[in-house]
């Protein structure tokens, strides 16, 4: 029997363009939209051409299925990237974004010129954090959005400023994408075993305030990449370029420099 070929049905991500340059596509986490780029973006348009797209069902972009899975919404990148007809690229991804990037670098390494993985780890769920997300969409079914937009955003950053500007983006997202998304990150793969196929330079950046994800989470990746090193921000949590836009600006200015051979 032959094995079942995979078809997609990418959405049209919605997205912000900024300066010109290589190409920078930066993919925001969950549950957030492009809007967590903005601190950083007046700075890194005069060295690239920065894209920022909504995922599906976050922000401007499309509703989201009843199903998905990251890989799907990896394939919104690839239809995206062939929209922009932008050559390659370096793409980024925050949390959940980070998770689709790595997923991206899996199926289409010939589209990249470097990586940029934030706040983000490439290891599946523990069954004790898979069971926690499937209990989270299942309340969010339940009581709501305000479910998620009361209780997370103190998870995310110990910032109140920022909590009340994560709370507004989540109030505003839809219900479905909160539960499916869930559901999506509960359900990847591990993702380590595809680090050490990884040929380009690859930035990797952790606050060392983050209650989500450990330092050592991200030094463990660092070490099985090829071309990878580690950025620690000491002021920053699960939100670094809200939290210390200035540190994670440098870092990607040099991952800017590594992709694009700076003398």
């Amino acid at each position: 029997m032959k094995p079942q070929t995979q078809i997609y049905n990418p959405a049209e991500l919605a997205y912000h363009e900024y300066g010109k340059g290589i190409p920078l596509v930066l993919l925001h986490g969950y549950p957030l939209d492009y809007t967590i780029w903005e601190k950083i973006v007046p700075s890194l348009e005069k060295r690239a051409r920065v894209i920022l797209p909504d995922l599906r069902g976050h922000g401007a972009s499309p509703e989201m299925a009843d199903r998905v899975s990251i890989r799907e919404m990896a394939e919104d990148v690839y239809a995206l990237y062939e929209k922009l007809q932008s050559g390659r690229m370096i793409l980024g991804g925050h949390s959940m974004g980070g998770y689709i990037t790595l997923a991206y670098a899996h199926a289409y390494p010939q589209h990249l010129t470097g990586l940029a993985l934030i706040a983000t780890q490439s290891e599946a769920d523990t069954p004790e954090r898979r069971q926690g997300r499937l209990i989270t969409a299942r309340e969010v079914r339940r009581r709501g959005v305000g479910y998620l937009a009361k209780g997370m955003p103190s998870k995310l950053t110990d910032n109140l400023d920022i909590q009340h500007q994560i709370q507004g983006i989540i109030e505003k997202t839809r219900q479905n994408t909160l539960i499916q998304s869930q559901k999506a990150m509960a359900d990847r793969p591990d993702a380590s075993p595809w680090l050490a196929n990884i040929t380009v330079p690859t930035l990797v950046i952790a606050g060392t305030q983050d209650h989500l994800i450990p330092v050592e989470q991200s030094a463990a990746m660092v070490q099985l990449l090829n071309k990878g090193w580690l950025v620690e921000l000491s002021s920053a949590g699960h939100l670094p370029m809200m939290e210390d836009p200035d540190g994670v600006v440098e870092a990607l200015e040099q991952l800017i420099c590594a992709a694009a051979g700076c003398e």
